[in-house]
């Protein structure tokens, strides 16, 4: 009797340390996955008036030290304040105007860990403004220049409301109407994008490029290209709820894009993109399909995450500018 009373003590003991040790391992990938620093240093003297190809070091990415971004400036942009849907939170923004007052106006929506001033949020904003368009960049909560609540992402569960405040300003500040705004979203801009248009009915268009489906299954991808268990999965979404009240599986793109009702969307990938798997960007086209739309789609082989704009520019701004051309009406 003794030796089962032992026998079921360290049992317990045993099952409490397997338990503290994931409750530990969950919080430390949390904290990895989800933790956001200040916008890289090396974008620092990136602006929409002049910007170059550059890595967060600030030096060129390999491979494409010759890119020649100046066709792609744009005038001095307007240096704007912006408030999210969510109290507390105010956005820092670059408006440039179009040459046309009447334009259609297209926000641009950076990357996880990127800022306005990044080379994949000022590319697609110059290719659409030198065709006519007004643009609008925005720093998400946790990044660049806008309000830093606990220095860790959401995977667009609450950024979402981010771009609808830049919508809502759109709107009552430059008098857009709704049909004549879209989105521009980048990796985790994307899915952002995709999750705002899902849950705002007159949002009028989207191209998501390099989007997940759904962000625990972009966990568990990150988690075994670091290496890590991916069984962790489970636990690093709890730990988002109980350390900042972050519910990473509330909404996801996947269940947004069935949202559409039909509305203009475009998704683009690369097929050898190392953050985010192809397959997350043809779930989401097949999703819109199952329902009746007729999505765009521009899968590009052998590119690596959001570099087709840079490796293919002409092809991604003639997708871009026709894409919107056809979907706002301008």
């Amino acid at each position: 009797m003794r030796g089962r009373s032992i026998l079921i003590g360290a049992t317990a003991a045993t099952a409490g340390l397997l338990f503290a040790g994931y409750g530990v391992g969950s919080v430390l990938v949390y904290e990895e996955l989800t933790s956001i620093g200040p916008c890289p240093v090396g974008w620092a003297a990136n602006s929409p008036a002049a910007f170059a190809i550059l890595g967060a070091n600030g030096r060129p990415l390999p491979g494409h030290p010759e890119f020649d971004t100046e066709p792609y400036w744009m005038p001095a942009p307007e240096d704007v304040r912006i408030p999210s849907r969510d109290p507390g939170i105010e956005l820092s923004g670059w408006y440039v105007a179009a040459a046309d007052p009447a334009a259609p106006t297209v926000i641009v929506i950076h990357g996880r860990g990127a800022c306005k001033r990044d080379h994949t949020a000022l590319l697609p904003a110059g290719m659409l403004h030198r065709n006519g368009f007004a643009v609008l960049l925005v720093d998400l909560r946790e990044h660049g220049d806008s309000t830093i609540e606990d220095g860790h992402f959401a995977g667009g569960t609450e950024e979402y409301r981010d771009v609808l405040g830049a919508w809502d300003w759109l709107r009552t500040t430059k008098g857009m109407a709704p049909g004549r705004v879209g989105l521009v979203g980048i990796s985790l801009g994307a899915a952002t994008a995709l999750i705002a248009t899902g849950l705002e009915p007159r949002l009028a268009a989207v191209w998501a490029d390099s989007s997940y489906a759904d962000l625990p299954g972009y966990i568990r991808d990150e988690l075994a290209r670091r290496g890590y268990p991916t069984f962790l999965d489970v636990g690093a979404v709890v730990a988002g709820r109980i350390l900042h009240g972050d519910d990473l599986a509330a909404v996801s793109p996947l269940e947004s894009v069935h949202r559409l009702a039909g509305r203009p969307i475009f998704v683009t990938h690369g097929e050898g993109d190392e953050v985010v798997k192809v397959s997350d960007g043809r779930d989401l086209v097949a999703a819109v399909e199952a329902d009746g739309g007729r999505p765009g789609s521009w899968f590009i082989p052998g590119s690596r995450h959001t570099m087709a704009m840079v490796e293919q520019p002409a092809q991604y701004e003639e997708r871009l500018v026709g894409f919107f051309r056809v979907a706002l009406g301008g």
